[in-house]
């Protein structure tokens, strides 16, 4: 089978695309086969080598991505919930299993039921990003309904999810956003929104429950502000675990009884996926995606991805949907 592998780290030059022999299902997994691939952030910092977190972890030669859509081959000998020709989404094995491959193995309680409603493309748009959203907001923020969240780069792959999943549980959502996000995110739902161009939320907001540091900003000044708009007790989560809060932040969360946390790990993937899948049928949640790249375009995808300058996720097409 075709896969993108890479054996040792670097920039894009280092992408491959080689044939390797298909993987074979363990008994507590599934293969599929492949139609598509999320390309997130992720990707191309283990592409890189990784950073502390990650570096650990990875192993080469491997394969990328960790998002797939597509279609069961084949069930491990303990698998019970899914069956041949089942279309499904989820999050391959992390590292080295990855999803830019024409079949993958993984985990089947990572695995859930494709939404009807959607494309194997736009399916693949979902996962991880999905994950981290639902696990930061209410795994770590506890988040219920009629709390008030406030999401910073609530227009990207985390943060829109986060502003669909908030809005779905019956919080009130504040999303931060460039001023050519504005609409955006009122199609997504959210109650109110914040130009940080032109606005200062430090100034705006106060007893907000949760805040969601789902920015790639990585400054612990901006922090600072979040947790000054957090009301006595309320919960600050942050998805961007490479970069830990400085004495000040700890300072200052110790001082306002706030906690503050890092999404470490993603938990619960099949109960969170039934819930998306659930959401995104009855039409509560909606999917954007950005370009779509086919397999052999993989650096090309890489660059894009690496500018961060995009509405919706890109994709790898890896097998055509008829």
């Amino acid at each position: 089978m075709k896969a993108v592998r890479i054996n040792e780290f670097g920039g894009r030059e280092v992408l491959k695309i080689e044939q390797i022999e298909r993987p074979v299902p363990a008994k507590d997994e599934i293969l599929i086969q492949v139609f598509a691939s999320g390309i997130n952030p992720v990707d191309c910092v283990v592409r890189n080598g990784g950073n502390d977190v990650l570096r650990p972890y990875l192993q080469l030669p491997l394969t990328l991505g960790w998002d797939a859509s597509g279609i069961v081959e084949k069930i491990g000998e303990n698998v019970t919930n899914f069956k041949k020709g089942d279309e499904v989404y989820g999050v391959p094995n992390f590292p080295g299993n990855g999803s830019y491959a024409e079949f993958v193995a993984a985990k089947a309680n990572q695995f859930a039921l494709k939404p009807k409603s959607i494309t194997f493309n736009e399916a693949s748009a979902v996962p991880l990003t999905a994950i981290v959203a639902a696990n930061s907001i209410f795994e770590l923020g506890k988040l219920q309904s009629g709390q008030r969240v406030f999401i910073q780069g609530a227009s990207g792959s985390v943060g829109s999810f986060a502003v669909q999943f908030a809005k779905a549980k019956g919080a009130y959502v504040i999303g931060s956003g460039s001023t050519k996000n504005q609409e955006f995110l009122r199609q997504l739902g959210a109650d109110e929104i914040i130009d940080y161009k032109t606005q200062h939320f430090e100034e705006l907001l106060h007893d907000i429950d949760v805040v969601f540091e789902a920015s790639t900003v990585r400054d612990n000044n901006e922090r600072l502000k979040s947790v000054s708009v957090l009301k006595n007790g309320g919960i600050f989560i942050s998805a961007n675990v490479d970069f830990p809060f400085n004495d000040a932040v700890k300072e200052a969360l110790e001082k306002k009884n706030v906690k503050g946390l890092f999404l470490a790990a993603q938990t619960n993937h099949l109960t969170w996926l039934n819930q998306f899948t659930e959401w995104i049928d009855e039409g509560k949640v909606k999917v954007t995606i950005g370009k779509v790249y086919a397999l052999e375009q993989v650096a090309e995808a890489h660059k894009e991805s690496e500018t961060g300058h995009r509405r919706g996720k890109l994709i790898l097409e890896v097998k055509k949907e008829k």
